[in-house]
């Protein structure tokens, strides 16, 4: 019931995953020693980049599966797909130029609010008609 849900949720990792090789990348590429946060700006927006998912994720995901759960599996997946699109879209742009990332920014924040109050709106439903 929950495949695609899950599907999206494994895909959001793995490209978390690519994102955080990609920082690993770009400190030889540029050379930044680990502890090191900062140095060259191509390394910092990378670093951003992979900082700033990992932001997102913490509402992200809860999000997608609560949704999923209260309201429609199928109708989760199709969203945080769009969600997953559109941090993609940041990532692409933002290692360009941070100006870029505008366009990745306002799909995944748009998409993930509706998760959000999609959630909202089905739980309280779910609480206001007695289900448990």
């Amino acid at each position: 019931m929950f495949a695609w849900t899950s599907l999206v949720t494994t895909l959001t990792l793995l490209v978390y995953l690519v994102l955080t090789i990609n920082v690993g990348r770009a400190r030889a590429k540029y050379k930044v020693p680990v502890p090191q946060m900062s140095g060259d700006a191509n390394f910092e927006r990378v670093l951003r980049v992979q900082q700033n998912t990992l932001e997102q994720l913490i509402f992200f995901l809860p999000s997608l599966w609560l949704f999923s759960f209260y309201v429609s599996p199928l109708w989760g997946a199709i969203i945080g797909a769009v969600w997953l699109v559109g941090r993609i879209v940041y990532a692409w742009g933002y290692y360009q130029a941070a100006e870029k990332r505008t366009l990745g920014f306002g799909i995944s924040s748009l998409s993930g609010m509706v998760l959000l109050v999609g959630a909202i709106i089905g739980i309280v439903t779910k609480l206001v008609s007695g289900g448990v």
